[in-house]
């Protein structure tokens, strides 16, 4: 038998080739195996070191940074009971940086009805550097603390003075203020002896305190002061209290005017009849003349004359009246824009001019915060007649 051979010789030509083949796929293979395990893989590089310290913000802010102008929170309610009144006063406040072109402020709103601390706290996170508001007593109180631990000063819209505070100012109308007017002027018109009807509650109690001080300080005489729960029977009963107490050339009823007219009938039984006084409250009636018991009576308050013009202006652009109130913000707002021009941008509000000017002029006249931090404002009398209300007494101009 012959013997099987492998050799080249022996193998066809097909066969010959595909083992050649085969055995330098073979090297190939084995070449490639040896060389990834003697040469080691590349890594990638390292990021480059940053240059210098990596800015990190403060806190969270919903806002982009602004390095030209200052942020300033408008802080009132959007939603809630007192939605109209806060968005009044937001309008007027936008419409004040419209009609001044104020280019170093930028008013944020944040909505106080859903928490006053709240919206204090996410005013300051974005960067707010002075609170336009809040409006109510309580969310003022409620701010207090947050925007003094910022250094963060507060333009309160209440009329409430006892929340005024280092840091805190009140520019809402003073009740005591008006009465203090209304009884300079009753007392400069022959006035003498003063007698008052004031509510039970916080505004009777310090409209009744105002009046004591405002007829020692006119050189009048107090002669009787009655007190009584809302209510038109109550009312009633201590206006006759009053009466039996004897004479007066003034009474003070320190009430809104539909109020007074259940006291006035019983009040005038005397002879002769009192000059009826009212307070600030009396200028939100646009009917004032309309009720024949009222016609006579004095009462003060700020100037109309601005309100007129300004009204026509916030119904231009947003197609509805304002609330009387609305001034607040407006007159806020201009009060700002003056400051801002010595306010450098991304400093602290410089609240020590508050105090230190001569006073600001706005939509409500003349005012200027004393050493309380409580807008002193300069009130004019008025007198309800047959055709509604003049004014008997011009506000000033401005303070000596």
């Amino acid at each position: 038998m012959a013997s099987l051979s492998l050799s080249p010789q022996a193998c066809p030509e097909q066969d010959r080739k595909a083992v050649l083949s085969l055995a330098r796929l073979l090297l190939l293979l084995l070449l490639a195996v040896v060389i990834a395990g003697c040469v080691p893989r590349s890594r990638p590089a390292p990021p480059p070191e940053p240059e210098g310290p990596i800015e990190q913000p403060e806190g969270p802010s919903r806002l982009p940074p602004d390095e030209t102008r200052n942020r300033v929170a408008v802080l009132v309610p959007l939603s809630g009971p007192n939605a109209g009144l806060g968005q009044s006063i937001l309008n007027a406040a936008n419409l004040a940086l419209l009609d001044t072109g104020g280019q170093r402020i930028r008013i944020t709103a944040y909505d106080t009805a859903r928490g006053a601390q709240a919206a204090a706290n996410e005013a300051i996170e974005d960067g707010s550097g002075l609170f336009l508001g809040p409006l109510l007593a309580g969310d003022v109180r409620a701010v207090t603390a947050i925007a003094a631990r910022e250094r963060v000063p507060v333009l309160a819209f209440s009329n409430d003075v006892s929340i005024a505070s280092d840091g805190v100012y009140v520019l809402g109308f003073n009740p005591g203020q008006s009465v203090e007017r209304v009884v300079a002027y009753a007392r400069s018109r022959g006035a003498q002896r003063f007698a008052a009807l004031v509510p039970t509650g916080v505004y009777g109690q310090r409209t009744g305190q105002a009046l004591t001080r405002a007829v020692e300080t006119a050189g009048g005489t107090l002669v009787g002061m009655e007190s009584y729960e809302r209510g038109t029977a109550s009312l009633r009963t201590a206006a006759n209290r009053l009466t039996a107490r004897g004479r007066a050339d003034a009474v003070l009823i320190a009430d809104g005017s539909q109020v007074a007219l259940a006291a006035i009938p019983i009040v005038r039984q005397s002879s002769p009849q009192p000059r009826i006084l009212g307070t600030e409250l009396w200028a939100t009636d646009a009917n004032l003349g309309s009720n024949v018991a009222l016609r006579g009576s004095w009462f003060a308050a700020p100037s109309d004359g601005n309100f007129g013009a300004f009204s026509r202006r916030y119904r231009a652009r947003y197609n509805a009246n304002p609330f009387r109130l609305a001034s607040l913000g407006y007159d806020a707002v201009l009060l700002t824009v003056r400051i801002a021009e010595n306010w450098p941008i991304g400093r602290r509000f410089p609240a020590r001019t508050l105090r230190e000017s001569t006073g600001f002029a706005g939509v409500d006249g003349a005012f200027r915060f004393g050493r309380d931090n409580v807008a002193e404002r300069a009130l004019e009398v008025r007198e309800v007649g047959a055709s509604g209300v003049g004014v008997v007494s011009p506000a000033p101009r401005g303070f000596e």
